[in-house]
């Protein structure tokens, strides 16, 4: 469908997640929605519409209320869209879990959140689900459905199997199409009417890169909101269809993906699970128009270029967030991938999780160089750390923002959100910045990550930048470790361009005249890997750690 035909578009925002599929199912009904090529899977907005109707009945038959907490263990499979809309529609509160979690991580979370139901799969790459579940809910198998009561989880009442199999204790997912017969539309629409803008909708645990995750309570005027901004940003529109590898079980995923689409009527194309080579293919197979990721997938994504030829005519936007973005990849992408209009945006989950974006149509430079400015309805701010004074234009301190997208809080941790949110509204964000007079925005580095090397304050995103220049480094990330007389010392993870081979001293020489001294790496590994958060943060604090158990082995 041409571009032409959609010149006034609608475009939502200022309602709930419930209400947002009916909208599309109403003015948009027989427009593409949801795509799984692999699956032959197509729906549009009525069938999907349809769908998370009857599931949210039949979750309303097993007594799923409004302020129920569901959690969600599952890759990007098409249940998983489905039920985002489901529980919106009853008002229960979608708990988003991390693929990548094991027994005692889903203990915690399920405890924390205090969630009624977990809805799972068989398991995800070397994680068997339904184990961990027994391991963590041993009661689980001799239960009859519903009338679960776990010693260790005692609010766990439902376990729903999303699958073939129907592993003991387990509800399976597809019964619920026929318990939607024992709830009437009637009741089902009272509890989307008992919502406000307001309502805790969404609860994500932050990616414990540091202590014990926190679940992030979001609203349906943070998440739908944010959504809207960051495809207005790129222009979306119902003839835009969105590519997305990016897990759902993170803002990145549900809100800037789905959401975002979903408030421009646009379809989306998912992946249950990344692949650089299924990205370029379904690109290319379903024209997709606009494609999201973190730096990494895009790495590897150019890579797969290397081998195999697709045409990327169709792409024209996207997003590229998660980690900071370095420029010569934001140029490859441009080039290679037909992502003329590509945007950075940043934010947090805190932050719904959308703060800033790059304008699509501003400079190159801009768009590589800045994080962009505040989106609409936002408010940011730079701050001294110490004294919390507002910063004159182009001095780094702490980023704070202020709007429609600051969390609700922690649940169930008054302490941690005070800490993040102070009197006047402003979420303070840990990240170091500066701001310009425009309100440009450059993220200088973690407030957390700066080393302290014998009095000197050094950012290691300085460090990454200028060694992601040489032509021998893929990527690199910069940490402190202990040092007995410095306090801290500057050290380098490196990963190198395939066949190419370097030392420690080639890589200081490189360094040697570009920037302070006191700032070249003194301790550098080479690494075919970083270790991640399944969303794609790098985690630097295992860098480190990584690193500190290499040197004492040496040391003995």
């Amino acid at each position: 469908m041409s571009s032409e035909a959609f010149e006034r578009p609608r475009a939502y925002r200022n309602v709930s997640v419930g209400e947002l599929l009916a909208l599309l199912a109403r003015d948009y009904p027989q427009n593409e929605a949801l795509i799984y090529p692999d699956r032959g899977l197509r729906y549009d907005f009525n069938q999907l519409e349809w769908m998370a109707r009857e599931i949210a009945k039949g979750l309303l038959s097993l007594g799923i209320e409004t302020g129920d907490r569901v959690a969600l263990w599952a890759p990007n499979v098409p249940e998983w869209v489905v039920l985002q809309f489901a529980l919106a529609k009853i008002g229960a509160v979608l708990v988003t879990v991390n693929t990548s979690l094991r027994a005692a991580e889903i203990e915690y979370l399920l405890k924390q959140s205090e969630s009624n139901t977990l809805i799972t799969v068989a398991g995800f790459r070397d994680v068997d689900y339904v184990q961990s579940v027994y391991d963590v809910v041993p009661e689980l198998a001799a239960a009859e459905e519903g009338a679960l009561h776990s010693i260790k989880l005692p609010f766990l009442r439902n376990v729903i199997y999303i699958g073939d199999e129907h592993p003991a204790g387990m509800i399976r997912y597809d019964s619920l199409l026929a318990r939607s017969d024992k709830v009437s539309d009637e009741q089902l629409d009272a509890h989307l009417t008992m919502q406000s803008l307001d309502t805790v909708i969404n609860m994500q645990y932050t990616s414990g890169t540091t202590g014990f995750p926190k679940g992030v309570m979001l609203t349906n005027r943070n998440i739908v909101n944010n959504g809207y901004w960051l495809a207005e940003g790129l222009a979306l529109t119902p003839a835009d269809k969105l590519c997305v590898p990016v897990p759902f079980f993170h803002c990145f995923g549900c809100v800037i993906g789905v959401l975002g689409a979903y408030t421009h009527a646009a379809a989306l194309v998912p992946l249950e699970t990344f692949d650089p080579l299924h990205v370029l293919q379904y690109v290319e197979q379903e024209r997709c128009t606009t494609l999201y990721g973190v730096p990494t997938m895009f790495l590897a994504e150019l890579e797969q270029l290397d081998y195999h030829n697709f045409d990327m005519s169709s792409l024209r936007t996207g997003i590229m967030a998660g980690a900071l973005c370095p420029e010569p990849l934001m140029r490859k992408v441009m080039e290679r991938m037909h992502l003329t209009e590509l945007a950075i945006a940043y934010g947090l989950t805190e932050a719904s999780p959308g703060i800033t974006l790059t304008p699509r149509l501003d400079s190159v430079e801009l768009r590589t160089q800045t994080v962009g400015r505040a989106l609409p309805e936002v408010e940011i701010k730079i701050v001294d750390p110490a004294t919390a004074e507002e910063c004159a234009p182009g001095h780094a301190g702490e980023l704070c923002c202020r709007g429609y997208n600051v969390m609700k809080g922690y649940y169930n941790n008054p302490k941690a959100t005070s800490e993040a949110i102070d009197g006047d509204g402003w979420l303070h964000t840990g990240d170091q910045a500066t701001m310009d007079a425009e309100g440009y925005v450059r993220i200088t580095g973690r407030i957390k990550e700066i080393i302290i090397r014998g009095g000197e304050n050094i950012a290691p995103k300085e460090i990454e930048d200028l060694l992601r220049t040489n032509p021998k480094i893929v990527d690199v990330y910069v940490y402190g470790i202990p040092d007995e007389r410095l306090g801290e010392d500057v050290a380098a993870a490196i990963k190198l361009s395939q066949g190419e081979t370097a030392t420690p001293e080639e890589i200081r020489d490189f360094c040697e005249g570009r920037i302070a001294r006191f700032k070249i790496p003194r301790h550098i590994r080479f690494v075919a890997e970083f270790p991640m958060t399944a969303s794609g943060k790098v985690q630097k604090f295992k860098l480190r750690e990584m690193h500190i158990a290499e040197w004492r082995a040496q040391r003995h």
